[in-house]
């Protein structure tokens, strides 16, 4: 059996690394979203970590092949960890500026220092390089011209706002 090692090259955004008997993975950017928060919902300390719950109000999406708004009625269901970890659960209902209905589901993670996760806290602007915040979206639709979103893997990496994350999201080639 031959033995297979996979690197993800950055594109435009980093160092694409180039040895022999790499297998090399890319990714393009499929959409920004941005996600407007409403009220949390401060649920208190449950058995794995303390939990709140943030609607989400509205947003909007724009990327090469789709754009339009975030349905109000999803959420954002976080749980702190007592290591410090934020475990992120988005559930939304995008529609295109076309029509098109899409419901996408996103769980990842958010650490950093503990002033930096501080001044997040705060609502203060906060440089994302300094703090780690990546989620992994999937997507379903019955909608025929957004069908392929229905077949790839997807990453994206966040930036936390006063309002609400914007997400810089990524297909997996």
């Amino acid at each position: 059996m031959q033995n297979i090692v996979w690197a993800i090259t950055a594109g435009n955004r980093g160092l694409t690394t180039k040895a022999k008997g790499v297998r090399q993975m890319d990714f393009r950017l499929l959409m920004t979203l941005q996600v407007v928060v409403g009220g949390v919902q401060k649920v208190g300390a449950v058995p794995h970590g303390t939990r709140v719950t943030a609607p989400i109000t509205s947003g909007q999406f724009e990327g090469p092949r789709l754009r339009g708004k975030v349905l109000p009625g999803g959420g954002d269901w976080t749980l702190l960890r007592a290591d410090g970890v934020l475990e992120l659960d988005l559930r939304i209902t995008l529609t295109t500026d076309d029509g098109a209905l899409i419901h996408m589901t996103s769980f990842g993670i958010r650490h950093g220092a503990p002033d930096v996760i501080a001044a997040l806290a705060r609502g203060a602007s906060v440089d994302p390089a300094t703090y780690y915040f990546r989620t992994t979206p999937r997507f379903e639709t019955a909608h025929p011209k957004y069908a392929f979103l229905n077949r790839l893997v997807a990453v994206s990496s966040g930036d936390r706002r006063p309002a609400g994350p914007t997400y810089t999201i990524d297909e997996i080639l």
